[in-house]
């Protein structure tokens, strides 16, 4: 369509820009530069023009827009844009690409690139870094972690390249797609037609077979001891939903092993926690929801006659070059509708199978009641001077009760000890493991959703890798009013761990000190926090704690500012 001034042209950058908010893109988050002139023209030119844009953020570090975008999808369903500064600032975005890979989150990430002409181009070269920032491939930065990328060629190409970056993103499996923006292109005038257009190319959505449906259908209706692992959630609320009555109408226990996102309720009575162990060992059919690794193979062994169903968006993960999972059946599409598909097709079955669900699930309830239990008599008792990470779970459980929360953990609270009843309310980190994910996440989470209580529990090694200074610079700028829990043992807890898993009775283990373990002392992160005017605490006794959360989340939900509260916890 003409443009208000009835200019029939726009610049590239300004097209491309403008066409972002026309398929549904709200915010785009960038971290400008030097390559960044046609795309702030085009921004202003817009606007001049009376033409609808997204809402562009300065975020001061790109780490913290790919997060940013990760938990504004997780909110919202929807794919949103990060601009970054040449190869440079792509390389920041690399590990919150590869994050966003692994969880199959959608993100369209741009980036400049330097200028290709040295002169006699309007746009070309104008200060040395020009050339200090040229890459024979820039785009291999991000390759592996993305599903598409392209180098805009021409200013005419910009509507129809964001229309296929956006499908392309969007379609099954979802996640990152990547577009190199030389500036000259974005310099250059393109027609202004077609601006606000619906899409011109819809994302593709992949479903099962109604036959392999009902292969799946008949190995779990006629098991006599199923299990569920999920790992990714139920694909939204309803998947939720129907996932909690399938599970408790057929008696068949779920296990959340180190699960991203919640399934169904932590006190449902087929919620087994996240221990597959002894469960896997007597199954003798197995559901696979979305788990890029249900199980260890080192340590857990599901017996020889156990058929597995694998079921998710990318059922058999097919980006990473190892993963050797049984699969007898493999049902691709969106883990929700695949959860509602499935219990459709296992419903006629009932009826023959009800007495023998009755008695699995009397004893599954039992079982599980039993295991809750314990986690949370020995979460409790571990609320000792020197707390651990599952008495912040248990007290931060009884603090959020009365609130509509999300509870985002990296290497922070333990998901056990909680009580969580519905979608959205849990989100650990991406199996990839590139740390400082939870804080700008929650950012994301907190500007899609700004009544909802949004908590960042995270190990004090993740927080500094967060990038803490910006993220909390982005939570004033923005008045976003997350709550940052610091799970502070003064070390790299995680490596610890592997390395007492390798070597539990290894030098390591009986040194005083651990090699390559130790991050003390720990800063004063209250003050990198109070830079920006959060309330902070810091707490040091087991008995302080409660009274301390319950004051933060007073905080952050009245006066609508970002909290942050150290918690020393115990090696």
């Amino acid at each position: 369509m003409a443009d208000p001034l009835n200019n029939q042209t726009i610049t590239a950058g300004g097209a491309l820009l403008t066409r972002l908010k026309a398929i549904g893109v709200d915010y785009i988050f960038a971290n400008s530069g030097t390559d960044f002139p046609p795309i702030i023209e085009g921004l202003a030119e817009a606007a001049a023009r009376d033409l609808q844009l997204p809402k562009a953020i300065v975020i001061p570090h790109e780490n913290a827009a790919m997060g940013m975008a990760h938990g504004y999808f997780l909110a919202t369903g929807r794919a949103q844009a990060v601009m970054a500064h040449t190869n440079v600032g792509l390389a920041n975005c690399a590990i919150g690409a590869i994050n966003a890979a692994t969880e199959h989150v959608p993100v369209l990430l741009f980036s400049g690139r330097t200028p290709v002409t040295e002169h006699g181009r309007f746009g070309a070269r104008t200060v040395p870094i020009g050339w200090g920032q040229e890459m024979r491939d820039q785009a291999a930065l991000v390759r592996e972690a993305t599903k598409w990328e392209y180098e805009l060629k021409f200013p005419e190409q910009a509507l129809e390249i964001v229309d296929r970056a956006y499908a392309v993103s969007m379609s099954t499996p979802k996640g990152p797609v990547y577009l190199s923006l030389p500036r000259e292109v974005l310099c250059e005038p393109c027609p202004s037609e077609g601006l606000s257009d619906p899409l011109r190319i819809k994302p593709a959505e992949a479903s099962p077979p109604a036959t392999r449906l009902k292969d799946a259908a008949e190995i779990l209706a006629r098991a006599e001891r199923p299990l569920i692992v999920a790992q990714r959630g139920a694909g939204g609320e309803e998947g939720f939903r129907i996932l909690s009555q399938l599970a408790e109408e057929w008696g068949i226990p779920v296990c959340h092993y180190w699960a991203i996102q919640l399934a169904i309720p932590t006190d449902h009575p087929m919620c087994i926690g996240s221990e597959p162990m002894p469960w896997i060992q007597e199954a003798d059919a197995i559901l696979v929801l979305d788990s890029l690794a249900p199980w260890s193979p080192a340590i857990h062994e599901h017996p020889e006659d156990c058929r597995v169903i694998h079921a998710g968006q990318d059922p058999l993960y097919s980006r990473f070059p190892i993963r050797n999972f049984r699969s007898d059946v493999s049902l691709m599409g969106e883990t929700g509708e695949i959860i509602a598909a499935l219990a459709s097709a296992m419903q006629p079955l009932h009826p023959g199978r009800a007495e023998a669900c009755a008695r699995r699930r009397k004893d599954v309830a039992k079982r599980s009641r039993l295991v809750r239990q314990k986690t949370l008599a020995a979460a409790e008792a571990s609320g000792t001077e020197r707390m651990s990470k599952a008495w912040v779970s248990l007290c931060l459980s009884e603090a959020i009760r009365a609130h509509r929360a999300t509870v985002l953990s990296e290497l922070g609270c333990p998901l056990d000890p909680l009580t969580l009843d519905g979608h959205g309310t849990w989100y650990q980190e991406p199996h990839s493991g590139g740390l400082g994910w939870s804080f700008p996440t929650a950012l994301g989470i907190q500007l899609a959703d700004p009544g909802r209580l949004v908590i960042a529990t995270m190990g004090d090694g993740s927080y500094m890798f967060a990038n803490p200074v910006a993220c909390h610079q982005i939570a004033e700028a923005l008045e976003l009013p997350v709550l940052v829990l610091i799970l502070n043992n003064a070390e790299w807890g995680a490596v610890r761990q592997s390395v007492l898993g390798v070597y539990p009775n290894g030098y390591a283990a009986r040194a005083n000190a651990m090699p390559l373990t130790s991050l003390a002392p720990s800063p004063d992160f209250t003050k990198v926090a109070e830079a920006s005017r959060a309330w902070t605490a810091r707490v040091e006794r087991a008995a302080d704690l409660m009274g301390v959360l319950k004051a933060a989340i007073e905080h952050v939900t009245t006066r609508r500012t970002q909290a942050l509260v150290d918690i020393s916890i115990a090696p």
